[in-house]
């Protein structure tokens, strides 16, 4: 049996007070050193997956799969010691995409997707779709044992894209440890110049889990404010972190 920490965060791209987030995200990160870590909302050109990655003893390579334009997307950050392959992209409507890569740890394959879904509050329907498009997508997928879907997906746990994910046999990371999903993932508290108000406070970003594994545990993380200013925060998300026992059997 093996055991796989993973994580999701969107970091909010440059908006909001970025290089004053910066050294919160890197001490964040430098404590929690996971495995893989899905960020959504990145700027290539600042290399701001790269300079997260650096932060702690752990290295890490970067994956990219650009969204709306070449510069700016989802990365997925994975160990160098982690093989990993097929990276694949999925274009999705209204300038969002999702990335993936096949992980061989040791006796196990792992299917490591990082996603962002669309984000205005009326468009459910537009979220549901794209949740289709990337299960469509994952169908195609080369055979692994687990297959894990991380991200914003921008819908809270009453939304129809919730369901419809449950309903194709993945089980919420979050939920499994815990007995329910995080009450709210955003917005963090971040007190900014750009700040979307729009929508109620509620659990938005999640890690899915399908396949020969179960959960250890799992938490909110990147959810400190700084000491001296209780409105700047890592990102306007929380990000969340599992620990996951690959190889046993799935619930």
């Amino acid at each position: 049996m093996i055991e796989l920490h993973v994580a999701t965060l969107n970091i909010r791209n440059l908006a909001d007070r970025w290089t004053e987030r910066l050294p919160l995200l890197l001490a964040d990160f430098a404590a929690l050193q996971p495995d893989v870590l899905g960020l959504q909302e990145v700027v290539f050109v600042l290399e701001q997956d790269r300079l997260i990655g650096a932060a702690g003893a752990g290295h890490y390579a970067a994956t990219r799969a650009w969204a709306g334009r070449p510069e700016y997307g989802n990365s997925i950050l994975s160990r160098l010691e982690l093989a990993t392959s097929g990276d694949e992209r999925l274009e999705l409507s209204h300038g969002r995409s999702a990335g993936r890569v096949v992980i061989g740890s040791g006796a196990a394959r792992i299917l490591f997707v990082n996603l962002h879904l669309h984000h205005e509050v009326p468009d459910d329907a537009i979220r549901d779709q794209q949740a289709q498009a990337v299960l469509d997508w994952l169908a195609g997928a080369p055979p692994t044992d687990v297959q894990i879907l991380v991200g914003d997906f921008n819908a809270d746990p009453a939304e129809p894209a919730y369901a419809r994910i449950k309903a194709a046999g993945f089980r919420s990371a979050l939920f499994e440890a815990n007995g329910h999903e995080p009450e709210v993932t955003w917005p963090s508290g971040l007190q900014g110049p750009a700040i979307d108000t729009d929508g109620e406070p509620s659990c938005l970003d999640y890690i899915w889990i399908r396949g020969a594994a179960t959960v250890s545990s799992a938490r909110v993380v990147f959810n400190r404010p700084a000491v001296d200013d209780l409105g700047l925060y890592p990102s306007d998300h929380f990000g969340l972190s599992a620990r996951l026992q690959i190889g046993s059997p799935s619930r």
